[in-house]
């Protein structure tokens, strides 16, 4: 019987609150407002078993710190995207084709609602499913689900709380400096 795959776990202090991050040897698999046991359900769930950072495999600790680096200037408005490699294990089936679309249907700087994404899902009566889909978002920030807001431009529901989307709306619009959390 074979080992699951481990997930090394690491705290990442930002600008919008601690974040957790998890990497695999392949790919960066956790960016959340999770705290630590949170995270560790998440990975549990998703067949992985959690080590620290300081137990972590050198292709693990690459990741995360790419990840962090990648973070950081993202939020000090130096960096528009990530390149870092993902992994979506976490998602659900609908979750994961939900997120996956983010980036392309809404680009840095842009929003839409959640009827909007749903539509272009082609599920247009399945704007709650797909809120709910967003909220399960595995790789908060890293995949925009802070650029998908309420009918009427409404901030609603957001992992990292509405200051943070607020905040990461207004950075991508250019109505905010960096620091100004």
């Amino acid at each position: 019987m074979s080992t699951p795959p481990t997930a090394a776990l690491a705290p990442h202090r930002t600008t919008l609150g601690p974040l957790t991050l998890a990497a695999t040897d392949d790919a960066l698999v956790l960016c959340a407002f999770d705290d630590r046991e949170q995270a560790l359900a998440r990975l549990g769930r998703g067949g992985l078993t959690a080590v620290d950072a300081d137990a972590a495999t050198a292709d693990q600790r690459r990741i995360l710190e790419e990840a962090g680096r990648q973070l950081d200037a993202y939020l000090e408005g130096r960096s528009r995207a990530f390149t870092v490699r993902m992994d979506l294990r976490l998602a659900t089936p609908f979750s994961r084709t939900t997120v996956e679309r983010l980036d392309g249907l809404l680009p840095y700087g842009a929003t839409g609602t959640y009827a909007e994404l749903a539509a272009a899902l082609g599920r247009p009566r399945a704007a709650r499913a797909v809120g709910t889909a967003l909220g399960a978002n595995p790789l908060c920030v890293v995949l925009p689900c802070h650029r998908v807001v309420g009918s009427g431009g409404r901030l609603t529901g957001y992992a990292g709380g509405v200051a943070a989307k607020r905040f990461l709306l207004d950075l991508e619009s250019g109505r905010t400096s960096p620091a100004s959390l």
